[in-house]
């Protein structure tokens, strides 16, 4: 049987996205400022900032996991509401399902698009296998690694074919060597399927490292400070000097950030 090819990703548009959150007290804390950004179909786009600058409340409101307080979300000029399986997400945390072996993982989305059997096994090993995971397919969850268990995931956003991918921070909790695997391992299955994604990450090597874009983001409440084209090819040195000239121009805006963020959290303290 023939697997049918990925499509290609859909562009996202942005337009005067905001959040803001009702604490339990009552007191509303703005997240996130109205935000605008085009971001390209298959483009690869990483947003970096400091804590709690409304990175992953974006990547929440793109995916449809959160609702903005204003402004709308197009993914192909239409408006994006609610969780979508053309929209897939891949969290920190894994987000796998324990009842479920490997393979089912990898297959959960295939049923839910009504995909029979015998053709959700073969995309799922598929997938499996571009992951480096073939030999585990029938494996349980709790019988991987971390690293693994976050290649599955990975297997899985792709499986389903969708246009747009999120992903929000999936390599900060593993070690240096299996998260440089992970990179090298999504950057080829990305070049190879051309899906648009949106990937969170506190980590400016991995930033320049995966995107054609990284969007720096200001200390909270969140805004854009600057949109960082990463006109290198594929693979990337990162101990050339263009690399660390944009590890030089990305670090210069988060200190700024940081910066402001430790003096206004001193005129509170006082």
């Amino acid at each position: 049987m023939r697997v049918a090819q990925a499509s290609d990703g859909k562009p996202i548009s942005i337009r005067g996205v905001a959040k803001v959150f009702t604490t339990q007290s009552g007191e509303e804390v703005d997240a996130l400022t109205p935000t605008t950004l085009d971001i390209a179909a298959g483009e690869f786009v990483s947003l970096v900032g400091p804590s709690g600058c409304g990175k992953s409340t974006l990547l929440g409101i793109l995916a449809g996991l959160l609702d903005a307080s204003s402004g709308e979300v197009l993914v192909d000029g239409k408006p994006a509401r609610g969780p979508d399986i053309d929209r897939g997400m891949v969290f920190q945390s894994y987000a796998l399902f324990p009842w479920l072996n490997v393979i089912g993982n990898v297959e959960f989305g295939l049923e839910r698009k009504g995909l029979p059997r015998s053709e959700r096994r073969v995309v799922a090993m598929q997938y499996l296998a571009s992951v480096g995971l073939g030999d585990f397919a029938f494996k349980q969850v709790n019988e991987l690694s971390g690293g693994m268990k976050q290649r599955v995931a990975i297997a899985r956003a792709f499986a389903t074919d969708p246009s747009t991918i999120f992903m929000d921070e999936p390599f900060g909790a593993l070690d240096a060597l299996t998260r440089r695997s992970l990179q090298k391992q999504l950057l080829a299955i990305w070049q190879a399927h051309r899906k648009t994604v949106v990937f969170v990450t506190h980590s400016v090597p991995e930033a320049i490292a995966l995107s054609d874009r990284v969007v720096v983001m200001t200390s909270r409440p969140g805004a854009i400070k600057s949109i960082i084209a990463v006109d290198l090819p594929q693979p990337r040195d990162a101990t050339s000097d263009a690399f660390r000239e944009l590890e030089r121009r990305i670090y210069a805006d988060l200190d700024a950030e940081l910066a402001k963020s430790f003096a206004m959290e001193g005129r509170v303290a006082t």
